[in-house]
């Protein structure tokens, strides 16, 4: 799970470059059908699977929960694989940014849930990691229009940390290694709500950069705007003929168009922390 969505689609006939930047023409040109979706999809389709063998015979039956475990696994590690080649080969597609996170995401809660269900973890554990998942995303939303919060190694730490715990909790263990995956999912716990809070962070010192930036060129954008209008140029184009006055008005449309550009950086810098992410 990362927050930020990884998987995306390919195909737009040139070679892909290892580590290269996703550009606009990329995310155009791109194809549904690739390796990187692919694996996405199939992590959609073993949620249900894992869901049914887990209940299966009671919920109880240690073998069907090895199978539980083992479709689990393999959603876990299709998570790695597709955001890697995403990444790696420029395979992006507007699929892949939302059916990925939703696919994390539910592999996840389907396992807490369901343990929750059958008695294994505390619902309280189930709440905080469901409630914290909802809520940067919800978050995200609220400072898209702004920037775009990259992944942190703290919040790949979290993933980690919660699938290897809810992987030892899906499994029936006994003994030190039942010990071992309840200290795990205290790891797990603390770091859903640490990274949790420094995304909080993030998202409020973005957003107040963003504004700050955006008042910043609305007021070159008006400066501009009063020295177009009191210039001695502007007020002979007042006072000539119809063809001065639009001369003197292009101009200053020239001039004012000239502050929009202060924002076109930040406007850069934010597609490239999206496409980083």
């Amino acid at each position: 799970m990362t927050g930020a969505p990884a998987s995306a689609a390919g195909g737009s006939g040139a070679k892909p470059v290892r580590g290269g930047k996703l550009g606009t023409a990329a995310v155009n040109q791109a194809s549904l059908w690739n390796i990187a979706n692919i694996l996405t999809m199939v992590r959609l389709l073993l949620v249900p699977g894992f869901v049914l063998l887990l209940f299966h015979n009671g919920g109880y039956d240690p073998v069907w929960r090895s199978f539980a475990w083992a479709a689990f696994a393999i959603a876990m590690i299709t998570d790695l694989f597709d955001g890697h080649l995403a990444r790696a080969y420029n395979l992006v597609t507007d699929f892949g940014k939302i059916a990925d996170p939703i696919a994390d995401k539910a592999i996840m809660g389907a396992a807490l849930i369901s343990l929750s269900i059958l008695g294994d973890l505390p619902w309280w554990i189930t709440g905080v990691i469901l409630a914290r998942e909802l809520g940067i995303t919800l978050m995200r939303f609220w400072v898209i229009r702004h920037a775009v919060i990259p992944a942190s190694r703290g919040g790949k730490l979290k993933t980690l940390a919660q699938g290897t715990a809810a992987g030892m909790y899906v499994l029936v263990l006994t003994g030190p290694l039942a010990t071992l995956r309840f200290w795990m999912m205290m790891v797990a716990v603390v770091l859903t709500v640490v990274t949790g809070l420094d995304y909080v962070r993030q998202a409020v010192v973005l957003r107040r950069r963003s504004l700050a930036a955006e008042r910043a060129a609305v007021g070159r954008t008006a400066e501009a705007l009063n020295e177009a209008a009191g210039s001695p140029g502007a007020v002979a184009a007042d006072a000539g003929p119809s063809g001065a006055t639009d001369a003197g008005v292009s101009g200053a449309a020239v001039r004012v168009s000239g502050g929009s550009t202060a924002v076109e950086p930040a406007v850069r810098a934010r597609d490239g922390a999206e496409a980083e992410r």
